[in-house]
């Protein structure tokens, strides 16, 4: 349902963006301005991101790999080596969480791919692991935003509004759950 509601979506943004609503039509207007078109690709970002929201995908933010940004682009922050080095354990500590959560969801996938292979299913099992393996995928998103806040903490006023514009300029994120990565 998701897929057809965003298809229709597209094909429509298209064809309203398409001059006079007609292929052959070639008006001669004069080019925009760039930074119209700045703003405009902004907001038309800004209006995705909502949409994708609403929807249920997980904000741009969360995709993001926003303290490895932060370290990309530590000379347009302003970063301090201290700020730097806090930051890279940061990340280092956010990544051995990450590690041992993926191990445990493989196993716990494992576990209920034979519960739901078992002859006489035992839903109570199936239903226990479910719940788990949905625990696990909640825990390492609450542990990431911790991270990136814990991030943010390091940063002064002007280093997280350069923050924010960087994250902006980022290209939309992508959309995991549309037909794969």
């Amino acid at each position: 349902m998701k897929s057809y509601a965003g298809s229709a979506l597209l094909i429509s943004l298209l064809l309203l963006t398409l001059p006079g609503g007609s292929i052959a039509a070639e008006d001669k207007k004069p080019a925009p301005r760039e930074d119209s078109m700045e703003e405009l690709g902004r907001d038309f970002r800004a209006w995705l991101a909502r949409w994708w929201k609403y929807f249920g995908g997980t904000t741009a933010q969360e995709q993001q790999p926003v303290i490895s940004l932060m370290l990309r682009n530590r000379e347009k922050l302003g970063l301090s080596d201290d700020q730097v080095k806090k930051l890279e354990q940061l990340r280092a500590d956010f990544e051995k969480v990450s590690i041992r959560n993926d191990a445990d969801l493989r196993v716990a996938e494992i576990d209920l791919t034979s519960l739901l292979q078992a002859q006489n299913r035992d839903l109570t099992k199936i239903e226990a692991k479910i719940r788990e393996i949905e625990r696990l995928r909640g825990d390492l998103r609450i542990e990431r935003i911790r991270a990136i806040e814990k991030a943010k903490a390091l940063l002064s006023a002007d280093q997280r509004t350069k923050l924010n514009d960087l994250l902006m300029d980022q290209p939309f994120p992508r959309f995991q759950s549309w037909g794969g990565h």
